[in-house]
């Protein structure tokens, strides 16, 4: 089994069981939103047991309950706590997507992208990525309307 493999596995068994959670504490669409990311996570962890047992690898189990990052009072918490589990999920897959194998390549670059679409649909902000001025996160980006000329590299 590859470890970013089981890695990712881990984090999916975590997000099934948080989704639990989350879906325990919302009612309406919400709760309905809740039920679609529980399934999502629930057919990637299955799709990842399979392949780390068909690469011949033993695909770790989940725990028997996962320690949440905060204690879920309301429908209030349940939303931040989906919005921070897809976060934390989307970070588990990003040593997948540096693997040789295209493939896993591939399916954690299709999984990051479903996941930060919903931390988006759970709450629509966007954290400025390292070294981007805060700034951009909020509203559109400014709009250049002349190229940026590139550094002549030294030879």
């Amino acid at each position: 089994m590859s470890d970013p493999l089981g890695k990712v596995l881990s984090a999916e068994h975590a997000a099934v069981y948080a989704y639990g959670v989350i879906g325990g504490k919302t009612d309406g669409a919400l709760r309905s939103k809740a039920t679609a990311g529980f399934d999502a996570h629930r057919a990637r962890r299955d799709r990842l047991r399979a392949l780390i047992v068909q690469r011949g690898g033993t695909p770790p189990e989940p725990g028997p309950t996962y320690a949440l990052p905060f204690e879920v009072k309301n429908q209030s918490d349940a939303v931040r706590l989906a919005a921070l589990i897809e976060e934390r999920v989307v970070t588990a897959y990003l040593e997948l997507a540096a693997d040789k194998d295209a493939s896993l390549r591939r399916l954690a670059a299709q999984a990051m992208q479903e996941g930060a679409t919903r931390a988006y649909g759970w709450q629509p902000t966007v954290d400025a990525f390292p070294g981007m001025p805060a700034e951009m996160t909020s509203g559109s980006p400014p709009v250049k309307t002349e190229p940026t000329p590139v550094p002549a590299v030294p030879q």
